[in-house]
Order: C-alpha cells, then sequence, then structure tokens
C-alpha cells in the first residue's frame, strides 16, 4: 500500500507581513569585511506578529533552512532553494518563491565581491520599529541584529554572491 505525502501551504506575503532586508558590512573574524544581510518581519501581518513569526519559521523549515541550528553553507550546497544575485549595484535576495532587492552601500558591494558570499540571517523575530525608507542607526542595527533573541531565532546562511553571465 502506498500513500502520497501531505501537501503543505507556504506561507503567502499576507502571512508573513512586511518582509525587509538590510545590507551593511562589518569586520569578520579573520579581519576581513564581511558582508551581511538581515532579514525579518516588520510584524504586521493581518494575524499580528505572532502570525508573522510562525510564517517565517514555516518558509525557513520548507526551504531546509533550520531555526537557530547550524551554519547552512549554501556554498557546498548548489540545490538549496536560496539564493543571492549582486548585479549592477543591487542585492537580490530570493527564498523559496520570494524575491526581495535591496541596493546595499559600496564597502558592502566590495566585500560580497571581494568574498565571493554573503552572511545571510533571516530571523523570526519581527522589529517593527526598522520600517523601509527609516534610517536605521548603526546602534540600532547592531543591538537587533546582535540580540542574543534575534540570533537563535534566526537562520544563518553562507550564500554565494552569484552574477550574471556575460
Amino acid at each position: 500500500m502506498t500513500s502520497t505525502p501531505s501537501a503543505t501551504r507556504l506561507p503567502s506575503a499576507a502571512d508573513l507581513g512586511t518582509l525587509v532586508v538590510v545590507p551593511w558590512s562589518g569586520e569578520a573574524p579573520d579581519g576581513g569585511d564581511m558582508p551581511y544581510l538581515l532579514a525579518y518581519s516588520l510584524g504586521d501581518a493581518a494575524d499580528g506578529p505572532e502570525a508573522s513569526t510562525a510564517a517565517i519559521e514555516q518558509l525557513l523549515t520548507e526551504n531546509k533552512l533550520p531555526v537557530g541550528g547550524d551554519l547552512v553553507d549554501g556554498m557546498a550546497k548548489p540545490s538549496l532553494p536560496v539564493s543571492l544575485l549582486v548585479e549592477s549595484g543591487a542585492a537580490v535576495l530570493t527564498l523559496g518563491g520570494l524575491t526581495a532587492q535591496c541596493v546595499p552601500p559600496a564597502e558592502w558591494l566590495a566585500a560580497a565581491e571581494g568574498r565571493g558570499y554573503a552572511y545571510l540571517v533571516v530571523t523570526t523575530r519581527p522589529w517593527p520599529e526598522a520600517t523601509p525608507g527609516t534610517y536605521i542607526g548603526p546602534e540600532a542595527l547592531a543591538a537587533f541584529a546582535g540580540a542574543e533573541e534575534t540570533l537563535t531565532q534566526a537562520a544563518h546562511v553562507i550564500l554565494p554572491a552569484r552574477r550574471l553571465r556575460s
């Protein structure tokens, strides 16, 4: 006797709320500059911040990115359903069926080109104060991105910084 696997419904944009991607670079343990991407929800899903958190956790699980688990090396997993395209001064992150684009600063672009990858943190912790278009100061970014709650409720991924082929 065989059975068919049950289908799972991926979260919709309404379930996630507003998904934001913030680029920055900083010194890594090896002394070089590391390009980072932080993806988070504003927690503004129709059913509230708890729904946003659950939807992001489901999105990560469905895409084989463990929340609070080990670092995923996307360089060694070309079939990973997460990708990063860096082209024409923009960074385009694709996660499952979602795509988000941002315009990183020049130092981020230089670090991504030098390393050939970026460090992605996708947290299930909402950050409602950091809305698109508002200035996020380095102190606020460091406080949120470096908080234990943010990091333990996140998937951590090394992503190859791909370019279009000519």
